[in-house]
């Protein structure tokens, strides 16, 4: 009874034996699938990591380009207002000066042409007035000879009234001529004095 016992007993001890060495086994292979779990979650968290910082990276290198060349238009606009600036700066000083160069010209001009003017004027008023002097000396020379003429006429009828028979009459007659010739003498200071007292007028 006691053999049969003991070997019951060691089928049991071997089965429990049995069975915390496999235990032990799954542990192990629990601990160690547990530790290989980890270790590619870490390492998959360590790729996703390096990913992640690579994209950053290349995301920031992005982002620094984008702004240098954001910045170098930036610069490049501000160099061409500077230079469009300079060009209308220099566009107005240009304008005003011509502008104050025209005023001048065109004050020099007006200036020339109202002294041309005003000569002119005095020319034309010196040349009227010589005209109206002229004038008025040939009128009245004429209406001295006119007033001249009819005692001339009146002289001849008396010398051809006179009888030629008579000696005297006869010297009369040829003392005539003398006369009239002292008398358009005496007649011509009188014009010139009468023509002189019209341009004093």
């Amino acid at each position: 009874m006691a053999t049969r016992k003991t070997a019951k007993k060691s089928e049991l001890a071997q089965a429990g034996e049995h069975l915390s060495t496999a235990a032990k086994e799954v542990g192990t292979a629990l601990t160690h699938k547990v530790e290989a779990m980890g270790d590619a979650m870490s390492a998959s968290m360590t790729k996703a990591r390096k990913k992640v910082e690579k994209q950053t990276a290349a995301a920031r290198l992005k982002v620094g380009r984008l702004v240098k060349i954001a910045e170098a238009q930036v610069q490049k606009a501000q160099a061409k207002l500077k230079k469009a600036s300079d060009a209308a700066q220099k566009s107005v000083m240009a304008a005003e000066k011509k502008l104050e160069a025209t005023r001048r010209s065109t004050g020099k001009k007006l200036a020339s042409l109202q002294t041309s003017a005003e000569r002119k004027a005095k020319a034309l008023r010196k040349a009227v007035e010589k005209e109206a002097a002229a004038v008025k000396k040939a009128a009245s020379g004429k209406l001295k000879v006119k007033a001249a003429a009819p005692k001339k006429a009146a002289a001849k009828a008396v010398v051809a009234k006179r009888p030629a028979a008579k000696k005297p009459a006869a010297k009369k007659a040829a003392a005539a001529p003398a006369k009239q010739a002292a008398a358009k003498q005496a007649a011509k200071p009188a014009s010139k004095r009468s023509a002189k007292a019209a341009t004093a007028k």
